[in-house]
């Protein structure tokens, strides 16, 4: 992965919406091309909106799409676990889902933004909130790609209320999400027949090896992993 702000052919801007009963705001990046692109969301892990996500922003928007992280902890960024942990389990999960709803109508609603269906990403944290978010805007959504979203294991009702093509990302080695959990999703989405969706497991990976900013990365698995997701991006939103 490219450091942060470098080699990338894209704008970068805060960007300022309708949400959370007044205005909230999102980091945003897009390609300088001035054309219109597919749009997608993408949802932070609990550290907030930190250097890594505004990397990985950076880097999709560099793929060809106009890219929005949500700032669902309001400017708030953490680099301490305990902080960390603290900030994820006193956020509202259902108020960060309406919130990541607000930052698909703006998305969407961009000039610059076609078609109109989003793409959605997730890491830790953020990948639980992708899974429930296309629970709650299925309708808006083209696909999704959860990574290692812990506190997620769905009942066959739940997944069969998301129609969009998956791709899940898990570490084999992520003690935070147990392999019947794993094991869960991928057979839901067997027996449901969901055939443009997919789960990979990473064997010699752990939680998340796409951040190497906090002694968990996993270069050779998150090089892979990006590709899966560029792929799959590339297939289901163009």
């Amino acid at each position: 992965m490219q450091s942060n702000s470098q080699g990338y052919n894209v704008n970068i801007e805060t960007v300022r919406y309708p949400g959370n009963g007044g205005s909230t705001d999102g980091f945003l990046a897009h390609p300088k091309d001035g054309q219109p692109h597919p749009g997608v969301i993408l949802v932070q892990e609990w550290w907030g909106i930190d250097a890594h996500i505004k990397d990985l922003v950076q880097h999709l928007a560099d793929e060809g799409y106009v890219v929005l992280a949500p700032d669902l902890y309001h400017g708030k960024v953490v680099t301490e676990p305990d902080e960390a942990q603290k900030g994820a389990m006193e956020l509202n999960k259902d108020e960060a889902v309406t919130e990541i709803g607000q930052a698909i109508s703006y998305l969407s609603g961009r000039d610059d933004v076609e078609p109109k269906a989003l793409g959605m990403a997730g890491f830790c944290m953020g990948g639980m909130l992708t899974w429930r978010s296309a629970q709650r805007y299925n309708d808006r959504l083209a696909c999704i790609v959860p990574f290692y979203g812990g506190g997620y294991n769905p009942s066959a009702e739940d997944m069969a209320k998301i129609t969009v093509p998956i791709l899940a990302i898990f570490g084999e080695n992520d003690p935070s999400i147990p392999k019947s959990t794993r094991d869960n999703i991928e057979q839901l989405i067997e027996q449901q027949e969901k055939d443009d969706s997919k789960v990979i497991v990473y064997p010699h990976a752990g939680h998340a090896f796409m951040n190497p900013d906090h002694g968990m990365g996993n270069a050779d698995a998150a090089a892979d992993a990006w590709a899966e997701l560029i792929a799959f991006f590339k297939q289901h939103l163009g």
